[in-house]
């Protein structure tokens, strides 16, 4: 059987099996996790595990979460063909892909040079033309093209630094990110601005060692 036939069915089963049994109900959503090639994404060495129900390490703390997480956020940032949204940590490409899809205009932090070649070359591929990709501090976003309806984070961090914060939108301005509780355990959050006032939304647990920045380069206040 010919390999991308094999994928192909992959995807369908990881829609069928993995999404729509945990409340992933968006046909959008639905159509695009069965329609991205996941494995176009990952090193050779980690394809086979491109649809399994786990998390995939690209480089030393930072990889892809489980399909079931990614799908999840994506659902709960509810992003509108309007929107103009941040993402910080974009790894290869294959999530900030999807988003793609879905905002007018995606900027996507990526710093480590391996990646960021890959991301680049992924998304020429693809003659995607509403994504800029930049390389900066993931601490301190870009407020140069700020505000940003959504700020998506998809790696756990420990804490947000007020300076990304003040770079969405005053009114209903979102950030939908990871934040690390210890080594193992992670919980899922919905950050809301209403002008000056933030409020927070538990979305759901996650169990990743993953982390956005190592322990030495954490968000400092």
């Amino acid at each position: 059987m010919d390999i991308k036939t094999d994928y192909k069915k992959a995807r369908i089963l990881m829609v069928e099996n993995q999404l729509r049994p945990n409340k992933i109900n968006d046909p959008i959503i639905l159509n695009l996790f069965q329609n991205t090639k996941k494995e176009d994404f990952i090193l050779d060495e980690l394809i086979t595990s491109s649809y399994g129900d786990l998390d995939i390490l690209l480089d030393n703390n930072r990889g892809y979460l489980k399909n079931l997480h990614i799908a999840q956020l994506i659902q709960n940032s509810k992003i509108l063909k309007s929107h103009k949204v941040l993402h910080i940590g974009g790894l290869t490409g294959y999530v900030s892909v999807m988003l793609s899809n879905l905002c007018k205009e995606l900027i996507v932090i990526e710093n480590n040079e391996n990646l960021t070649t890959n991301l680049k070359k992924n998304i020429q591929e693809l003659k995607i033309n509403n994504i800029k990709i930049v390389d900066t501090d993931f601490k301190e976003g870009y407020a140069e093209y700020s505000p940003y309806d959504i700020i998506f984070i998809d790696n756990p961090v420990d804490e947000l630094p007020n300076s990304l914060k003040d770079q969405v939108v005053h009114k209903n301005g979102i950030i939908v990110m990871i934040k690390k509780i210890s080594n193992d355990l992670c919980k899922a959050i919905k950050i809301i601005r209403n002008n000056e006032d933030y409020t927070t939304e538990y979305l759901f647990d996650v169990f990743t060692k993953h982390e956005l920045i190592k322990s030495k380069d954490k968000f400092v206040f």
